[in-house]
């Protein structure tokens, strides 16, 4: 993964880090929960420490409160190696807080706590130009889109990675309880679509955004434009699909004793990143292609196995491991 100078090529995350409250049993509403554990995330948060336990080189560009918490979550970034030159803190507003509920079979429900949170006041005047136009890849995802000022803050950054020739990566990671309603989620998420080259979709969200009861491939490809150079569809449990302009496929899941989903896709997308940032000629190839995204589902994989998403994202040496006993 090194490039000629042996210095990694940069990841940039752009977006949301919150405090998720998890309850401290699962299956129970969160009226009934009896206690809630602290555990930090947001999707391009839990997307750079990912790139960085895999040994890839990641910076997060967002806003937190001046608050402890924001202080502790920008503190759990640079612990995992991820450089926060890119966080900005408010002093206006606190952190952003999500109270999740884990269902029985470790999928989530969320209540969250942003009326305004530090993320959404992010403005563009504010962004580490410099940090932003060192990224090889730009990847961000869809919340940052929601409100002003963070929404012009979020296009800004996005036209300045790509002027300076960085991949850009987008999971919108859709949270519709944070949208005023479907329609303007649909209408936000794809209006920075043809914007992207590697755009990464749950099952779940191509439904959302075609309408389709589907996920087969003639769904997945009415999303397809021409900038598009790799479109990724997760299937959870089922593992994942492939689009490119030249060829298509799926790739088996790892089966493994989910407790909770957190973090899973974004761990799948630290791992893809990972493995083109510094050779994209990967998503030319469909058998390199293949073993990256074999690579991507066992990370995906691993992180169910723990509660939280942070402390599950997984170490080479673990996904080696489960690669080579399957």
């Amino acid at each position: 993964m090194a490039t000629s100078n042996g210095e990694k090529s940069l990841i940039v995350s752009f977006g949301e880090m919150l405090i998720d409250f998890v309850p401290t049993v699962s299956g129970v509403s969160l009226a009934e929960a009896p206690g809630f554990i602290k555990a930090p995330g947001g999707a391009p948060a839990n997307v750079a420490i990912a790139v960085s336990r895999l040994g890839g080189r990641a910076a997060f560009v967002g806003k937190l409160g001046d608050d402890e918490f924001g202080h502790m979550l920008a503190g759990i970034l640079k612990q995992n190696g991820v450089s926060a030159e890119g966080i900005n803190f408010d002093t206006g507003a606190r952190t952003a807080l999500a109270f999740v509920t884990l269902r029985s079979d470790g999928e989530r429900e969320f209540m969250f706590y942003r009326n305004p949170s530090a993320d959404m006041l992010l403005r563009p005047d504010e962004l580490n130009l410099d940090l932003i136009k060192s990224a090889k890849v730009f990847h961000y995802g869809s919340i940052s889109l929601i409100v002003e000022p963070c929404r012009s803050a979020h296009l800004k950054a996005m036209e300045v990675a790509k002027e300076a020739g960085a991949l850009l990566s987008y999971d919108p990671n859709l949270r519709l309880p944070l949208w005023p309603s479907k329609e303007e989620a649909k209408k936000q998420i794809l209006s920075i679509w043809d914007k992207a080259e590697v755009i990464k979709v749950s099952d779940e969200e191509l439904m959302f955004l075609t309408g389709s009861d589907n996920v087969d491939d003639e769904t997945a490809l009415s999303l397809w434009h021409s900038n598009l150079k790799l479109l990724l569809v997760t299937l959870g449990e089922k593992g994942c699909n492939y689009y490119t302009k030249s060829f298509r496929g799926s790739v088996d899941p790892f089966h493994v004793n989910a407790v909770d989903t957190t973090g899973a896709g974004d761990s799948y997308v630290g791992a893809l990143l990972c493995n083109i940032v510094d050779d994209r000629s990967v998503l030319e190839d469909e058998a390199r292609l293949r073993e990256v995204l074999r690579f991507a589902n066992a990370c995906g994989a691993i992180t169910t196995t723990k509660k939280g998403a942070i402390p599950a994202l997984p170490t080479e040496s673990e996904v080696q491991s489960l690669l080579n006993g399957n």
